[in-house]
């Protein structure tokens, strides 16, 4: 059950399952833990469905497209601290770098369906 056209070898947890781990998943939802640590990169990979974001541990990230050109620098615009979950529409092929000090670790609850 896919809602956007990328390939399913981009799929996170395809894609870099060294960084990204399977909770639960079920017809509804997909929760992933997420762990980046400072110095490591993200290899290419998508996020399918719309998710909410519970930051465990924040850090300071640059994220790049499949072309490689710079879609969001926490330094300049920060998704959050600790304790505050956010919510995010699907993302599209992009890297993840950890340019800060500290370990970045996130639960994400994925929806799977348009109705929830």
């Amino acid at each position: 059950m896919t809602s956007q056209p990328w390939p399913p070898q981009l799929d996170a947890v395809v894609a870099a399952p060294r960084h990204h781990r399977v909770l639960l998943e079920n017809a509804h939802v997909r929760v992933l833990e997420t762990w980046i640590a400072p110095g490591e990169i993200v290899p290419l990979h998508t996020h399918q469905w719309p998710a909410v974001y519970y930051i465990l541990q924040a850090g300071d990230f640059i994220r790049r497209d499949d072309r490689g050109v710079v879609t969001g620098d926490s330094r300049q615009n920060p998704p959050g601290n600790a304790g505050d979950v956010v919510w995010a529409t699907p993302l599209g092929p992009h890297t993840l770098e950890n340019v800060g000090a500290t370990p970045i670790h996130v639960v994400s609850v994925e929806t799977k369906l348009a109705s929830i």
